[in-house]
């Protein structure tokens, strides 16, 4: 959904191989001076108040972590938010995991389907490329959080 936050999913097609997203990524970056990594990514600045370094490497994060915690979105939210509002609304679930490497928290939704009662604080899961929203023009593409096991 947003340029540069992940990485280009094309490897996610129907094109005969698994659909898994083996490369997808999320990307953020890391001060050279510092080594603090930043996600969403920062490209202006290193927000660590200790450090004055400015040199910041994009790097692709963990693809794996462990459930923080979760709950359920059961309103829709405003915008920019995108759906169609016309459609009925469909409660989705919310993960926050923290990455292995990074010891970072992220937010994103639960691949379709996963609901609270499937997760546990602790719960190994994976990031996956996943469909925001779709019309006849556009696909809205984001992540999602896969508990490790679940289906594709």
């Amino acid at each position: 959904m947003v340029a540069g936050w992940f990485t280009d999913y094309t490897d996610y097609t129907d094109d005969g191989d698994d659909g898994d997203g083996v490369d997808f990524r999320l990307l953020g970056t890391r001060c050279a001076a510092c080594a603090s990594v930043f996600f969403p990514r920062e490209d202006s600045f290193c927000r660590n108040p200790a450090c004055g370094g400015g040199e910041l490497v994009e790097v692709p994060l963990s693809k794996r972590g462990r459930v923080w915690s979760y709950t359920d979105g059961r309103y829709r939210p405003p915008a920019p938010y995108v759906s169609d509002p016309d459609a009925e609304w469909e409660p989705y679930t919310i993960v926050a995991v923290e990455l292995e490497a990074e010891r970072m928290v992220v937010l994103g939704q639960a691949v379709p389907g996963v609901r609270v009662t499937d997760l546990a604080v602790g719960m190994e899961v994976e990031v996956v490329p996943g469909v925001l929203n779709e019309n006849a023009e556009t696909v809205w593409t984001t992540w999602h959080w896969r508990p490790m096991g679940a289906p594709s």
